[in-house]
């Protein structure tokens, strides 16, 4: 009898254009799909492990239609692995690289031990278009800035997407796997999970259909809509290509396809694609980033710890009516919008003077589309200790912003019910999706703002300036 092959699947839950797929179908063994709910898998915050088990519902069904299963086991990564080799006698196991620092150990302890017990163990691409260490500058290092990494990439060949196989080969004999509904991935969102479960699409054939709708118009318009948050001028794909629902190359490959045809806004997609690529160069190079400053010279700076005002940001409910648009946003749908990012980033790592991780952690466990990457480049963009190349301190007013982007309020009258005489459904959802332990009330006035923006902002350039920065703009 043929042994068979494990596929270790983690974010990587489709079966088009996936190389570990790809490699494994071509010898013709008969395969195993496995997931894994390990102590790092654990870890995941509430809104990311209850869109995992979306996943995983979903793409267990995909490997159903494919005369397939998903095999599901709980347990640290290295004893399940072995567990399940004893069982069905399979002669390796595949699966596709992350990047992360404790996916990083993990799989190198894997493979290390398989490789000592005879058995293959290889990890292939998926995640990425270009592996971070095969992008380099002129002098062999790695790239600290965006602009000179995207004028390297945005001419290198990327291998054509691979469709997805009909059938997959299946064991005589499959192994016993758990329940995915005994694993209660969605116990910590509480009553959250029913207002964020209509703003997900979860799965290989939604993902598909949303780059499909992307592409069928908005694309065009993306260069300028992408930054207006009352309209819906984005492919909305992160949450996809966050669990590998959609292969970052078959995304590439339709944008540049676009961008061929004459669209206007489909090169600045591409180039969003890249800054997704560029976050994972710097957290192979340096990973450090996902928890410390990336500039060591930051770790002076005079941040706060937790403290009530950045408790009131978590709640959207700081009195300024762009930043807690934004938060409410993300609690009701499980996303926000990248501009709003932006300024909720900058309003409380600037205004309020507090340290970068208290956000990142909060985003951690309330997106459904959070990615390791993104979430730490992002946030030490924006609170200054990151890879900006700007030379000064750089401070977004929420006001301004908010006029500039959101004029006619739309996106702030989606989410913020109080002062409407007839809010909508989603400025009233955040009200039902947060913990009773807040007592929030949508019949209360909505709060005056918990600091003033010029003395907010003034503080910050002072705290910088006093640490010998150069302040402009």
């Amino acid at each position: 009898m043929t042994p068979p092959l494990l596929l270790w699947f983690r974010r990587d839950l489709r079966l088009d254009d996936l190389p570990m797929l790809a490699t494994a179908l071509a010898t013709g063994q008969p395969l195993i799909p496995v997931f894994i709910l390990d102590p790092e898998t654990e870890a995941l915050g509430a809104a990311p492990k209850w869109r995992l088990g979306l996943g995983l519902d979903a793409f267990a069904q995909a490997l159903t239609a494919a005369g397939s299963r998903l095999i599901l086991r709980r347990g640290p990564a290295e004893a399940t692995l072995l567990q399940l080799v004893e069982e069905t006698g399979a002669s390796g196991i595949h699966w596709s690289r992350l990047y992360d620092p404790a996916a990083k150990a993990r799989d190198t302890g894997v493979k290390s031990m398989l490789r000592a017990r005879g058995l293959s163990a290889d990890s292939h691409p998926g995640h990425l278009l270009h592996e971070p260490w095969t992008v380099e500058t002129g002098q062999g290092g790695f790239y600290r800035v965006y602009t000179p990494y995207w004028r390297t990439v945005r001419s290198r060949d990327v291998p054509a997407p691979v469709p997805a196989p009909s059938r997959l080969p299946a064991p005589d004999q499959w192994p016993a796997s758990d329940r995915l509904a005994d694993w209660q991935l969605h116990k910590a969102m509480n009553r959250g999970a029913a207002i964020v479960a209509p703003h997900t699409r979860p799965g290989e054939e939604a993902a598909r259909t949303r780059l499909h709708e992307f592409l069928s118009g908005p694309v065009d318009h993306y260069d300028t809509a992408r930054d207006l948050p009352g309209t819906r001028g984005t492919s909305r794909l992160s949450e996809n290509l966050t669990y590998g629902e959609i292969g970052i190359r078959r995304v590439w490959h339709a944008a540049l396809a676009a961008f061929h045809r004459g669209s206007a806004g489909a090169e600045t997609f591409l180039k969003e694609l890249v800054w997704r690529e560029f976050s994972y160069h710097l957290m192979h190079h340096t990973p450090h980033i996902t928890t410390r400053n990336w500039k060591p010279e930051w770790d002076s700076f005079p941040w706060q710890g937790d403290n009530p005002q950045a408790r009131a940001w978590t709640r959207g409910m700081t009195g300024e009516p762009f930043v807690d648009a934004a938060m409410r946003e993300m609690y009701v749908t499980g996303t926000m919008h990248n501009r709003a990012r932006m300024i909720a980033a900058s309003y409380l790592t600037k205004h309020l003077m507090t340290h970068w991780k208290i956000g990142l952690d909060w985003f951690a466990d309330c997106l459904t589309d959070w990615d390791p990457a993104a979430n730490a480049m992002g946030w030490q963009w924006a609170a200054g200790s990151g890879p900006d190349a700007a030379p000064y301190f750089r401070i977004f007013n929420p006001a301004t912003q908010v006029e500039k982007f959101d004029p006619k309020g739309t996106y702030r009258r989606r989410f913020i019910a109080e002062g409407q005489r007839s809010p909508g459904p989603e400025a009233l959802a955040f009200f039902a999706a947060a913990p009773r332990a807040w007592q929030l009330d949508p019949q209360r006035p909505y709060p005056d703002r918990i600091v003033d923006l010029a003395q907010g902002r003034d503080r910050a350039l002072s705290a910088y300036a006093s640490r010998g920065g150069t302040v402009e703009g």
